[in-house]
């Protein structure tokens, strides 16, 4: 029965004209247009250097890991450094911003770091991401020095040197066409995962009683719920591969676009995330009784309003969520898989790739066990 239903479900995927359009059309034409608007103009959006302040006060100056990291990526004797520094007054960086001289500032306050900018864009991304690498590092180290034994007090000692030593290693790839138009290529990529869910969802209404005859004989007959429901999402994932791998296919073979040396981690990435698309369309099948129709409409409607805050119609959004919103693309899956983009394609730190892995298969287990349960007294309610 899990085989023959298997077929069945694949059979019933390629036979949906809106569902292929969705999955498999729709980010190929969405790849090509990025691709012709954006082809003209992207050696003017490379980034080149971004000019900064800091205000040189006492905390930044005995903060020897901002200082060190600070100092390594403004190192004004690296023609491929980051930043342009300008240590000053909190009064003259706000002047500099004022006249645009800078993308914006940092200042520390007990300890913590306080960005002012005054406009969004890549550069104030950059900065952003920067400072929240090295808050993050700073807390791990935090912890070490908390978790010593006493018994080994030699490490201790060595604690001030390994801060002074350790740098946020960014990824400088500014002669490398880092720009923009890669990260509209991101969310496409984190759109496509998500574009899983309509698939599962499909495959799980064709399980449901109150939508399908099919659904209907499911639930009288003998066979276990458990093999015709997995055998559905296995489906649908297969499906989901496809999509991806020729989009991959297409964006890095024929687009030419270059997503960096990290593709291995690139995929994935993109096939967890597609697992987090499966997961939410089995969610939204199993929880809302509504005709397929609308549940594909609010699906398509969740994985754009996900996409857009992850930044695919302008990174700035994504900024402002993460100032402004930041619980909202915590929870948000195309934000966690775009996010696990930017850290391979900036850092060679793989801390903050590996938290979105975390974070998405948080998700992935959360939804699972709730359709789960949804599934289970479904079942009850029809003995």
């Amino acid at each position: 029965m899990f085989l023959h239903n298997f077929k069945y479900t694949l059979k019933t995927l390629f036979r949906n004209k809106s569902l292929l359009f969705w999955t498999f059309a729709f980010p190929l034409i969405m790849a090509t247009f990025f691709n012709m608007a954006f082809a003209n103009i992207t050696e003017d959006e490379n980034l080149k250097i971004i000019d900064i302040a800091i205000v040189d006060n006492n905390e930044f100056n005995n903060n020897m890991l901002y200082k060190q990291t600070f100092d390594s990526l403004g190192d004004k004797n690296n023609e491929d450094r980051l930043f342009n520094i300008t240590y000053t007054k909190k009064e003259k960086a706000e002047i500099l911003l004022e006249d645009n001289k800078i993308d914006g500032y940092l200042e520390l306050n007990n300890n913590k770091p306080k960005l002012t900018f005054q406009s969004n864009g890549i550069n104030q991304t950059v900065i952003k991401y920067v400072v929240d690498e090295i808050h993050d590092t700073e807390k791990l180290i935090s912890n070490m020095k908390t978790d010593l034994s006493t018994g080994i007090n030699s490490i201790n000692n060595n604690v001030g040197n390994y801060v002074s030593a350790k740098e946020i290693e960014l990824k400088n790839t500014a002669n490398d066409n880092l720009n923009y138009i890669i990260i509209e290529y991101f969310t496409l990529i984190a759109m496509t995962c998500l574009y899983a869910g309509s698939v599962s969802m499909i495959s799980i209404n064709k399980t449901l009683p109150y939508l399908t005859r099919n659904g209907k004989r499911i639930a009288v007959s003998p066979t276990k719920k458990t093999n015709i429901v997995f055998s559905s999402l296995l489906a649908s994932y297969l499906v989901q591969l496809l999509t991806l791998g020729l989009l991959l296919i297409y964006t890095i073979g024929i687009l030419k676009v270059d997503f960096g040396n990290e593709i291995g981690f690139m995929v994935l990435l993109s096939l967890i995330g597609s697992l987090a698309g499966v997961a939410l369309g089995l969610f939204i099948g199993t929880h809302l009784k509504s005709s397929e129709n609308s549940k594909t409409g609010i699906m398509i409607a969740i994985t754009m309003a996900g996409s857009f805050l992850a930044g695919m119609m302008g990174v700035g959004m994504k900024y402002q969520i993460d100032k402004n919103l930041p619980l909202l693309n915590k929870i948000n899956p195309a934000n966690m898989i775009t996010d696990g983009f930017y850290a391979l394609y900036y850092y060679t730190d793989y801390s903050r790739f590996w938290f979105d892995i975390g974070s998405l298969v948080i998700f992935i287990v959360v939804l699972v066990i709730l359709s789960s349960r949804k599934i289970g007294r479904a079942r009850y309610d029809s003995i």
